[in-house]
């Protein structure tokens, strides 16, 4: 058997042809299947019987596909998840917002299923081949991060994150003192060969740095490489 012992797929799509358009040919791929059709579905199936990966329509009857993943990377098994949204919405500000609530691949429609099938099946490798990242408490100088509460905290005063920005830092924490090229962090942290374009990664690193406020020298510019994050940063440094 392949690629996670073949997984089980939720489809959430509010177009019942295209569900079982999706669920036909995943079936014929070798993956174990199910289908809803709203959000508040999908956050129900997801607890009845949790998925290796989720195959997310956007536009749907009840709540936004992002706010329903938005809701999954802040559950339980937000971290176990491998979430790909499926959407006619394809500008650059839909997929950026795509990837900055979680997700791990962003398609759009009209697609080739083929190319479905080898883009979730790269998704499910890449998701078993993750370097691990620290869990519970994690303390570097003057930051403090918890995987199991969500939560960032510099000097002890929270600093609110989005869900991009917490698994950045945590990818950061996690090599404290070793370069992530850009490449790698588009990989590990977005889940994307790069499809965003380095641009994408150095605004968020751009606005994390804003919210870590006087302790933004953790996270150092490595020029032409990519970020380390450095358990000493001098005291005044600036990019």
């Amino acid at each position: 058997m392949s690629v996670r012992a073949m997984a089980h797929v939720l489809i959430v799509d509010d177009e019942r042809e295209l569900g079982s358009l999706l669920e036909y040919n995943l079936r014929e791929a070798g993956f174990s299947t199910s289908v809803v059709h709203t959000g508040l579905g999908a956050l129900s199936e997801v607890e009845r019987r949790p998925p290796q990966l989720i195959l997310l329509d956007l536009n749907l009857p009840d709540l936004p596909g992002t706010e329903v993943c938005r809701r999954l990377r802040a559950g339980p098994r937000g971290r176990e998840l491998l979430i790909v949204m499926l959407t006619a919405r394809g500008a650059e500000p839909d997929r950026v917002e795509g990837f900055e609530v979680g997700a791990d691949d962003y398609v759009t429609k009209p697609f080739s299923v083929r190319e479905l099938l080898l883009r979730l099946k790269a998704v499910l490798r890449r998701g078993a081949a993750l370097t691990p990242v620290p869990q519970g408490q994690v303390t570097i100088g003057r930051l403090q991060l918890d995987t199991e509460a969500h939560r960032v905290r510099v000097d002890d005063q929270e600093i609110p994150l989005t869900t991009l920005e917490f698994r950045l830092l945590q990818h950061l924490m996690g090599h404290a003192g070793k370069v992530q090229s850009r490449e790698r962090l588009l990989e590990e942290v977005w889940g994307t060969n790069g499809d965003l374009g380095s641009r994408t990664l150095d605004t968020h690193v751009m606005r994390l740095r804003e919210k870590l406020k006087d302790a933004r020298d953790y996270v150092e510019t490595v020029r032409g490489v990519g970020y380390r994050l450095t358990a000493a940063p001098p005291p005044s440094a600036r990019d």
